[in-house]
């Protein structure tokens, strides 16, 4: 048996609260104008009190609403595989396991806090949000999540996104979303995730029906995504698995990594790898600081691997890990030693992409190859020793709306950032 898929009413049913169990407290967000710590009140304009509470929550475990458990059910629990023809082809005696995000309605992890952001959103009365997307992963599942409780969606995509890739802002819009490039004052502009954000930011807060809706970094979105650890716990066990020796994923913003990986923190003998672009190294290459989550000063600043927040990437097609910062919570554990960060060039990235999908047969997207990448080298190492390693990724989406990118790939015109 290669793969296991638990009945819905396997899913579980409280999200796993990092927050109290971390070795060092976070640093609180400050205020843009004034530098000191912001408050509820503070946050209001842009978010629904539900959220504004799970941000700071310190409670171990938090309840998921029955309604948002509803919606989930159409594609969870996702299935747990056993890579065993990447494995073959490597000639590893590592067993390497991936959890399969890609069979959500948007093909990717990013509907887990989608769908309870617009639920508390709607609770409070909110009619329309105002997001912005990279790739576009994180537009489709807000689009995809505002549909099922009746909210307006507004997305401003990446212009370098919106450009190269159409077919998403198809799939917003057949959801109900409206979608734009940004930066909405600068046609000329790229665009960056930072200027994306600074223009959803200056939506919401202009209007009085709008809130804003963020698909990574704050502590509430890294909550959501836990729903993939706490099931590949369970289903690791249902394959007679022992505890993986390391756990990895790719890293942007951050919710991808903090999904799978989060319910494994406390067990100190599990690896966390989080893996990024070398065109954008923030884990890497980043310093640790205070900074504006957007180019335009509009966020509270957050304690992070930074880049700084005018950083423009290189038109990777991983535009989902185009981001000049990282979660606060990913950044206290890599500071303190709990997670582990690697950069690789996108030509690499692809190498491992494009093996993948001829063993597995399964086409990953750009950002979801950098985990693995990793989980190949890992699996590699393991070779070289001769160990029997774990290994666990997340397979975090799926690449068909990514085709022109493998396209450059296979005629030689990848530009190797």
């Amino acid at each position: 048996m290669t793969r296991w898929t638990p009945p819905p009413s396997d899913l579980p049913t409280s999200w796993y609260n990092v927050l109290p169990r971390l070795q060092s407290p976070l640093e609180p967000p400050l205020h843009p104008a004034t530098r000191q710590p912001v408050g509820p009140d503070d946050l209001a304009p842009l978010f629904p009190m539900g959220l504004i509470a799970q941000e700071v929550s310190s409670e171990p475990w938090i309840d998921i609403p029955g309604e948002v458990l509803d919606i989930l059910r159409l594609w969870r629990p996702t299935p747990l595989v056993r890579a065993i023809r990447l494995e073959q082809a490597l000639g590893t005696p590592a067993r390497i396991y991936f959890k399969d995000e890609s069979v959500s309605p948007a093909g990717s992890h990013k509907p887990n806090t989608a769908v309870p952001q617009v639920f508390y959103n709607r609770v409070e009365g909110t009619t329309r949000l105002a997001t912005e997307t990279g790739a576009g992963q994180w537009g489709t599942a807000l689009s995809f999540a505002c549909a099922q409780f009746d909210l307006e969606c507004m997305v401003y995509m990446v212009r370098s996104s919106y450009e190269a890739k159409a077919y998403r802002k198809t799939m917003m819009e057949v959801w109900g979303g409206r979608v734009v490039p940004s930066p909405v004052a600068e046609p000329e502009h790229p665009g960056s995730l930072g200027t994306a954000i600074t223009d959803a930011v200056r939506d919401a807060a202009t209007r009085p029906d709008t809130h804003y809706s963020l698909g990574s970094v704050l502590n509430h979105v890294l909550l959501h995504q836990t729903v993939i650890g706490l099931e590949a716990r369970d289903q690791l066990s249902a394959a007679g698995e022992r505890l993986p020796d390391v756990v990895i994923a790719p890293c942007g913003g951050g919710s991808n990594l903090a999904g799978i990986a989060l319910p494994f923190y406390e067990d100190a003998a599990v690896r966390i790898m989080a893996v990024e672009p070398s065109s954008c190294p923030t884990l890497t290459e980043g310093r640790f600081d205070y900074d504006f989550g957007d180019t335009g000063g509009l966020t509270p600043l957050l304690p992070m691997y930074t880049l700084g927040h005018e950083f423009v990437p290189p038109r990777i097609h991983a535009g989902g890990l185009r981001y000049h910062g990282d979660a606060p919570i990913i950044s206290n554990l890599v500071r303190d030693g709990r997670v582990e960060a690697v950069a690789y060039p996108q030509g690499k990235v692809f190498d491992a992409a494009i093996q993948f999908a001829r063993t597995e047969g399964k086409i990953p997207a750009p950002e979801t190859a950098h985990g693995i990448r990793a989980a190949i080298d890992e699996a590699l190492a393991a070779k070289e020793t001769g160990e029997e390693r774990v290994i666990l990724f997340n397979f975090s989406g799926h690449g068909h709306l990514d085709l022109a990118a493998y396209d450059e790939y296979l005629r030689g015109d990848l530009p190797d950032y």
